[in-house]
């Protein structure tokens, strides 16, 4: 006898509607509103272009080989560096591993700890970011590293599957138009027990398959809403936060003193370690310009930071200041050179480095530091 819920007597019954046209409606729906998202994107300013995420940093980070040419540091490297210029002046193409918005102090651990590397490290130094202890410019860093070492194969599949999408569609960007990134834009009242942090910039750089960084067009004019927004987001960033109320200031800056202070010998044995296996480190100081300048002294003084990094490390170091024709650009937002200049910027950094990593560490530091001329 079969029981009454035998599989024997299941019946599904399929609704009598046109499948055809039902598929058809859905299929145009889609479209239609995946365009209207593009188009939407597209007139707010943004453009097709890979995701400067984990992923990425992570497909650049495991093309390092024992004698690359590493760049590593801050948006600054990321927007000023042209690839295809150090390529053609320093005979290899160059590995960009500078993070936006990030202390680049993980990533030089990073490299000094992998024994296999002996080759060399530009490194831009922001002191008020390489020196910070913790918070979010560490956390950047490390959770691109944390994404390279624990990269599973899903991972690497679905990075490879999106980039295609990335070079056609302007509305897939994690970075801005992600769901959880849209939330974070609705403005909130300020409450008496808590403040909202700052906010980041909006979206004004666009990155390659390489990570080469540049600056979108709208982002160089002066006075357009989005420069001056960019512009006017930088001094709240650099701010610091005020200490927490459950540990007495005085402890709290000794504290955030004791973590700086041996961030300087950190930094020392990892330059130290990269060194000693035949490796080089340069030090290099991009341009900064309007009320940035006084805002990043007042955090973290040059002679307190910079020329104490140079002195303690005995490397060559290319600061901005002591050469006229790396200083004789505009930024638009104080930060970050326009696409067209950073390549120029680029071809007049070319025969600092050039000689930098030409020369012993000693002297190359004492003829880096002179002011050179201005050339064309």
């Amino acid at each position: 006898m079969h029981s009454s819920t035998s599989n024997s007597e299941f019946a599904r019954v399929i609704p009598d509607v046109p499948w055809r046209a039902v598929l058809t409606a859905t299929a145009l729906l889609t479209f239609a509103a995946t365009a209207g998202w593009e188009l939407a994107a597209r007139a707010q300013g943004y453009g097709p272009s890979p995701d400067d995420n984990a992923d990425l940093w992570a497909e650049q980070r495991a093309k390092v080989r024992p004698d690359s040419l590493v760049l590593v540091g801050t948006s600054r490297m990321l927007f000023n560096a042209d690839l295809d210029v150090l390529e053609q002046a320093l005979g290899r193409r160059p590995i960009q591993l500078a993070l936006a918005g990030s202390s680049p102090f993980p990533i030089l651990e990073n490299l000094a700890q992998d024994e296999s590397f002996r080759g060399t490290v530009i490194l831009d130094i922001v002191p008020a970011m390489f020196l910070a202890p913790g918070g979010p410019p560490m956390e950047v860093s490390q959770k691109a590293l944390a994404r390279y070492r624990e990269w599973t194969p899903a991972q690497r599949w679905s990075h490879a599957i999106g980039k295609p999408l990335d070079a056609g569609l302007a509305f897939i960007n994690q970075d801005d138009l992600a769901l959880p990134k849209l939330l974070e834009r609705i403005q909130l009242p300020e409450r008496a027990a808590f403040k909202s942090p700052p906010k980041l910039p909006p979206y004004f750089f666009a990155v390659d398959g390489d990570r080469r960084g540049r600056m979108v067009p709208e982002a160089a004019v002066i006075g357009s809403p989005l420069q001056q927004r960019v512009a006017h987001g930088w001094l709240p960033l650099f701010s610091p936060p005020p200490p927490p109320s459950f540990i007495p200031a005085e402890q709290f800056m000794a504290m955030m003193g004791q973590a700086i202070e041996a961030r300087f010998g950190q930094t020392a044995r990892l330059i130290a370690d990269i060194r000693a296996r035949g490796g080089k480190v340069v030090f290099v100081r991009m341009p900064v310009q309007g009320p940035l300048v006084e805002r990043e002294e007042m955090l973290a003084p040059l002679a307190a930071t910079w020329h104490r990094l140079v002195r303690e490390n005995a490397v060559p170091a290319i600061n901005f200041t002591d050469h006229a024709e790396l200083s004789a650009f505009t930024l638009p937002e104080w930060s970050h050179l326009s696409a067209p200049d950073s390549v120029e910027f680029t071809k007049r950094l070319a025969p600092h480095l050039q000689r930098a990593l030409s020369h012993g560490d000693a002297t190359a530091t004492a003829n880096l530091v002179m002011p050179g001329p201005v050339s064309g």
